[in-house]
């Protein structure tokens, strides 16, 4: 069960004139293995008996986080693409934001992770995979106009 679930529970155990303990206790009954503490219990019971009866998390100061967008992890995408070698740090300088967003940009939505100084990706995008498919289908279109012609240009062999 998530918190905000347990915070609407011990609300209407306020609310029916229920002690800490009580609820508590009734909570450890429900849901032994989830249940929150009881130190968290008697500071929503605070709260509540304070007019502070909403369920819902606070707003937090500071920045909203806007870094993370369909833009940016398109750019970032493309940036990589075109120099494997790119730095964190020369991304972040172009699209000014931090370098620690590109990161999680790179890490978590491109599933990308630096190898031998070059970003690549831990599996084939569904991209990827349709080039692949096109590229296979054009080699074996060339094969069938004129297989000896495709043989002499495609396979190699080494001096030996």
């Amino acid at each position: 069960m998530e918190k905000k679930e347990f915070r609407v529970l011990m609300k209407h155990y306020f609310l029916m004139k229920k002690s800490a303990a009580d609820t508590k206790k009734w909570l450890d009954e429900s849901y032994p293995d989830s249940a929150p503490g009881e130190a968290t219990i008697r500071k929503w019971f605070a709260k509540f008996r304070t007019g502070h009866m909403c369920t819902e998390d606070d707003e937090r100061s500071g920045r909203p986080k806007d870094a993370v967008t369909d833009e940016n992890v398109k750019k970032i995408h493309k940036i990589i693409l075109n120099d494997r070698k790119v730095k964190l740090l020369e991304i972040a300088d172009t699209l000014k934001i931090s370098k620690e967003r590109v990161g999680h940009i790179i890490h978590e939505y491109l599933d990308m992770r630096k190898l031998c100084a070059k970003w690549v990706p831990r599996e084939l995008t569904i991209d990827q995979k349709q080039q692949r498919i096109d590229d296979s289908e054009q080699c074996l279109e060339l094969l069938h106009q004129n297989r000896t012609d495709f043989f002499c240009r495609y396979i190699t062999m080494d001096e030996t």
